[in-house]
């Protein structure tokens, strides 16, 4: 028996090295770079192969083509665990999905992406029944998947499947591009119609606010300073459509965690006490690393939150232990290789690694495990 199902999106990641330092890119010049990392890219490689390397029995199901960079995926996941590409779909006539990342040092990464065969994953695609049953059904970045983003009541019934047949339910999303076809999208109607059946729900701030409140996302001022009593109104908003767990991953200034009342958790108590869970508002500082990358960072944090949900752990724990994981991942310059396993992550924690970022964090009372508490307003 397996504990997770992971499916959703699935690339090949193509990662440069930027041996010289800082680089400015100019029309028209060659710039030199170092040698390439090949991993595999989308929430179904980041996630998945970081809950394997953290010991998670895990289950991923995506879609490639049959073509060289399909072969590439297969040799990759398949280093990991030589199980983990008996689910995979293999599309004869479809190209396989690839991301060229670039991720200089002192700047943020940025991606070039071709969905491939992702475009034509669709909610159908996965029987529920043909699968081994797991604890928690997990699925990534259907924002970069044009059949699953254009059919969200397919989506929604997925979900509701899911739920139905026991598992705790996960969405994890990815920023749109705006300029492209996944901008155009409705993606508050989106999320209105499937996080009713979505259980766990944490997307970082830059997505919240592209699909919840675009305007302000469009300002940039989000970028200057994020009030927490906005963040509130944000995971409020999640937790009225029907989340349990939400919260927002803000990227170097942590994970910002909210939760719903102790009725709403009950359909979690097989893996949860819902009485300790209930009506929480954490914030999380980060851990300080030497940065490689920042690809996957997100990704492994909810790998780290899900095992921590597994393994029984509280919910300032398993706070404390998604910030671990992600900080593990920024220590390699992909996504998976830095992620260690659930023992060496939690005596890293244990011996005293030290916090980064520390906001003022006004009204906050600070715990004794280097995260924060506040009251939650909910009724």
């Amino acid at each position: 028996m397996v504990d997770i199902l992971v499916t959703g999106h699935l690339c090949l990641d193509v990662i440069p090295s930027f041996p010289h330092g800082n680089i400015t890119f100019k029309p028209g010049h060659l710039t030199e770079v170092g040698e390439a990392t090949f991993a595999t890219g989308g929430g179904v490689s980041n996630v998945g192969l970081a809950l394997i390397r953290l010991g998670i029995k895990t289950k991923l199901l995506g879609k490639i083509g049959k073509d060289f960079f399909g072969d590439a995926i297969v040799r990759v996941l398949e280093s990991y665990d030589p199980n983990a590409t008996k689910n995979l779909i293999i599309e004869k006539e479809g190209s396989s999905s690839y991301t060229l990342v670039l991720n200089p040092p002192n700047h943020d990464r940025t991606f070039l992406h071709n969905p491939g065969c992702n475009d034509s994953f669709k909610a159908t695609d996965i029987n529920l029944e043909s699968l081994e049953a797991a604890k928690i059904f997990y699925f990534g970045y259907p924002s970069l998947m044009r059949a699953i983003r254009e059919d969200p009541e397919a989506f929604a019934n997925l979900y509701k499947e899911a739920r139905a047949k026991g598992f705790i339910t996960c969405l994890d999303m990815s920023l749109p591009d705006a300029n492209g076809d996944s901008g155009k999208v409705d993606w508050k109607h989106f999320l209105e119609t499937v996080l009713p059946y979505v259980d766990i729900f944490l997307p970082s701030l830059e997505e919240t606010l592209f699909m919840l409140d675009r305007d302000f996302y469009d300002s940039g001022e989000w970028q200057q300073d994020m009030p927490t009593p906005y963040l509130q109104d944000l995971t409020n908003r999640m937790l009225e459509l029907g989340v349990a767990i939400a919260g927002i991953k803000l990227g170097e200034k942590g994970l910002y965690l909210h939760t719903a009342s102790q009725e709403r958790l009950k359909s979690l108590e097989h893996l949860i006490q819902p009485a300790s869970w209930a009506k929480k508002i954490l914030w999380s500082p980060v851990f300080q690393v030497e940065v490689k990358g920042t690809v996957g960072a997100g990704d492994s944090a909810i790998a780290g939150f899900l095992a921590s949900i597994l393994k029984g752990l509280s919910p300032e724990d398993t706070v404390t232990m998604a910030c671990a994981v992600g900080a593990c991942c920024v220590e390699a310059p992909d996504a998976s290789s830095g992620i260690r396993s659930w023992e060496e992550t939690t005596s890293r924690v244990q011996k005293g690694w030290s916090r980064g970022f520390k906001d003022s964090l006004k009204n906050w009372q600070p715990l004794n495990n280097g995260i924060y508490s506040k009251n939650s307003v909910l009724s």
